[in-house]
């Protein structure tokens, strides 16, 4: 069994993979649930972090010591591969390898509010890894220059997450001139590149290039049974126990 966790990066996912379960973003327990249930292949793309516990990184562990594929991307799903890539997670994308050679360090370049799954992950801001590809895009369509582009960046990495949307950031470019503003919004949206969606898309294609089996793993490491694991393990138990969790 192959099971993806993905929301608001790749909301047509469960249409684009008939052979894989399609879940909604990780949070904590979720792994160690999948690999309870048989897994064999696991993608995460999306994650909670605001209000739940996000997954955790010994879930990851668990899940590679117990012969399964664990692969990640886009968003939640970068972060982690690009933090646990040396004990064997497969990290897919632009997106991960920006983080895992350096060029990008802060976990919230990839956030992004949006609404529920009863609304199809309606975005409402935009993610910095977005921002930047899309100026990039427009540096080549030679409409920015690299010096422009650049200051947009960094106003738009300035603005709360939660805020930052090209209005928002047009708005506070206080070095183009009013008469241009309205040429370059429009550039913007016509030209916006969504980089989280392009890695979610190349994650999932490479779930289903993968074999439907766990693999004997070679590892040069042992999981190790903390006690804060066997905690997270019994926690889980009960909650599953007392029906709260499908």
């Amino acid at each position: 069994m192959k099971i993806l966790h993905v929301g608001p990066t790749l909301p047509d996912a469960d249409q684009r993979a008939a052979d894989i379960v399609v879940r909604g973003p990780a949070i904590q327990g979720d792994i160690f649930q999948a690999v309870e249930e048989g897994a064999t292949v696991i993608g995460i793309i999306d994650g909670g972090f605001e209000y739940t516990a996000p997954v955790w990184h010994k879930e990851i562990l668990y899940a590679l010591s117990a012969g399964a594929t664990v692969l990640g991307a886009a968003s939640m799903g970068a972060l982690r591969a690009a933090e646990c890539h040396v004990f064997g997670m497969l990290g897919v994308g632009k997106v991960f390898q920006e983080y895992v050679n350096g060029s990008r360090v802060d976990d919230s370049d990839v956030s992004q509010i949006h609404g529920p799954a009863e609304l199809g992950w309606l975005p409402l801001s935009e993610p910095l890894v977005n921002v930047s590809a899309t100026l990039d895009a427009l540096v080549g369509k030679q409409f920015l220059s690299i010096r422009e582009a650049g200051r947009l960046n960094a106003i738009a990495r300035s603005i709360f997450f939660k805020d930052r949307t090209w209005r928002s950031i047009i708005e506070l470019a206080g070095f183009i001139e009013a008469e241009r503003k309205p040429a370059i919004t429009i550039a913007l949206r016509a030209c916006q590149i969504n980089q989280k969606r392009a890695d979610a898309i190349e994650l999932l294609d490479a779930m289903s290039r993968f074999p439907d089996i766990r693999a004997l793993p070679k590892l040069d490491w042992q999981f190790q049974r903390t006690t804060l694991w066997n905690e997270m393990v019994k926690q889980h138990s009960e909650v599953k126990s007392s029906g709260k969790l499908s």
